[in-house]
């Protein structure tokens, strides 16, 4: 294994202490190459310069079409999916994945197609559950899977995540972890049988459901947060995942969450609209005070019902709303169980 292993890393939240641990135990004579994506959207990032600091391997970001070679880090740059394939590296603006460009799971998805059972992929720590279906895909064809323990994880989700939905060959926390690839690339690989995969297409069934005595149809679709797209939903192994025809995907967990910021935003852009309204009823109401006092009224009338209700729709907005996290948090709380780390 150890000529040909690649070694695929994803972080999100606490990444780069994590990342700068990982690259001052690795020795200059690490015989793999070492592929590394960081939640870092189109933000600046001086990572390969910290884990050049912290360790003796030369970290770079990647450059698109260039090859792979052992022993080196190459870290996914800024707004741009990393891929390897025929064992060069791909940079790729396509669609956000779980609301993330670089994501994890391209990356992990492309070392299991290419690499096969000399792909090793480790996800540490970070919130919700990018990386979870690229892991079970590296898992089903022979890689080994690996994550950070949670309890050791500044951010647990991501690596618990992980151990739920993969069956992982380890678990170790970071401090073994260093010792732990050094073994793996020289053979020692102890790994489980591949795991099978399967998919599902969404329930077309329809039913009403009410609110407030009132009877809303259940949408024909459910659509992409990000474009817009009609959704289609697929179950990986244990996991739910939705994806648009654009290329846009989402576990269950982050639709929620991105669902919900798009709903905010158009919330509050109403919020502003009504407000602009007020504003525009009133500018009419004082130009024709003096010409016609009962059109006048009727302008302050209209200004008053904007402004009344674009109060009540920001006090909406800023209610607390029920999400799969707050009611985990909740669930955790009342089992006398420590809540998840922001």
């Amino acid at each position: 294994m150890a000529s040909s292993s690649i070694i695929v890393i994803g972080a999100s939240a606490g990444g780069v202490g994590a990342l700068r641990f990982l690259a001052a135990a690795l020795p200059n004579t690490f015989p793999a190459p070492v592929l590394v994506v960081l939640h870092i959207g189109a933000h600046r990032s001086e990572l390969p310069e910290l884990l050049n600091s912290a360790g003796p391997l030369p970290a770079k970001h990647a450059e698109d079409g260039e090859t792979i070679h052992p022993g080196r880090i190459y870290v996914a740059p800024p707004d741009r999916h990393m891929i390897v394939a025929d064992g060069r590296l791909r940079l790729l603006r396509g669609p956000k994945e779980n609301c993330a460009r670089p994501a994890i799971d391209p990356l992990f998805r492309s070392a299991a197609e290419h690499y096969g059972t000399d792909a090793l992929g480790v996800i540490l720590t970070g919130n919700l559950n990018d990386g979870t279906l690229g892991l079970l895909e590296i898992k089903r064809r022979g890689g080994i899977a690996i994550a950070q323990a949670p309890d050791d994880a500044a951010y647990p989700d991501m690596p618990r995540s992980a151990a739920a939905h993969v069956a992982l060959d380890y678990c170790p926390p970071l401090a073994e972890m260093p010792k732990l690839l050094i073994e793996l690339v020289n053979g020692k690989d102890g790994k489980d049988p591949a795991m099978p995969i399967s998919s599902s297409q969404p329930d077309s069934g329809q039913s009403p459901e009410l609110t407030d005595a009132r009877t809303f149809e259940r949408p024909l679709t459910v659509t992409c947060p990000e474009c817009g797209g009609a959704l289609k939903k697929f179950e990986v192994g244990s996991i739910i995942k939705f994806g648009c025809h654009i290329g846009h995907s989402y576990t269950a967990e982050i639709m929620a969450g991105a669902q919900f910021e798009e709903m905010e935003k158009v919330m509050r852009a109403a919020v502003r609209f009504l407000n602009e309204r007020a504003e525009f009823c009133l500018q009419m109401a004082d130009h024709t005070r003096s010409a016609e006092h009962a059109l006048s009224a009727d302008w302050h009338a209209a200004s008053r019902q904007a402004l009344d209700r674009a109060y009540k729709l920001r006090d909406l907005v800023e209610q607390n709303w029920l999400t799969p996290e707050s009611v985990r948090r909740v669930a955790s709380a009342s089992n006398g169980s420590a809540p998840l780390a922001e």
